[in-house]
């Protein structure tokens, strides 16, 4: 009976990691497909996690502009960037002297459906916040709320961050936040 159990609860688990992995998949997707769509840009998904790339990387190279994305997605309330994804993402974007402008932005997607309960959703709308990283800062882990708030944790301490919002080339869901 116990292992009968642990199994069900092992697979739910399963199915619940490969649902948000999909959700972030998708919204990657998404962000390359609008910048390959948009004039003068050229976009492309980097890989998994687990080789230390960026999520979306997109260039113009009329404008001498390159974008190293990290994208987050979800259906709860804030969604969290860890400090080595950031991290990774300026990396990457000192590397390419060529380009004048080079920013990191942090891609979140707040799903029209909330999560409330685990299978209990309630409907609210869909809200999208392209934030572009101030190089100055201290690379922390950072949250964004639904809201289009950005915090960051050092040694458990929360602090708002005023991130300035990337006007994309392309049509969005974007939001300003107050």
């Amino acid at each position: 009976m116990k292992q009968k159990i642990s199994k069900e609860k092992i697979t739910n688990h399963q199915k619940a990691a490969k649902t948000r992995r999909q959700r972030g998949y998708q919204w990657e997707d998404t962000i390359v497909k609008r910048f390959k769509k948009t004039e003068n840009w050229k976009a492309f998904r980097l890989g998994s996690p687990s080789i230390a790339l960026p999520d979306v990387l997109a260039v113009n190279t009329e404008k001498s502009t390159i974008f190293t994305i990290e994208a987050k997605s979800g259906t709860s309330t804030s969604l969290p960037v860890p400090a080595d994804q950031i991290e990774r993402c300026l990396e990457w974007i000192k590397t390419f002297d060529i380009y004048k402008k080079k920013q990191v932005l942090l891609a979140f997607k707040f799903l029209s459906k909330k999560r409330i309960d685990v299978g209990v959703y309630e409907n609210r709308e869909l809200r999208e916040f392209f934030k572009i990283w101030d190089e100055k800062l201290e690379i922390s882990d950072c949250v964004c709320t639904y809201d289009g708030k950005i915090y960051s944790k050092i040694n458990g301490v929360k602090k708002e961050l005023t991130l300035k919002e990337c006007k994309m080339p392309f049509k969005t869901k974007q939001r300003s936040s107050a």
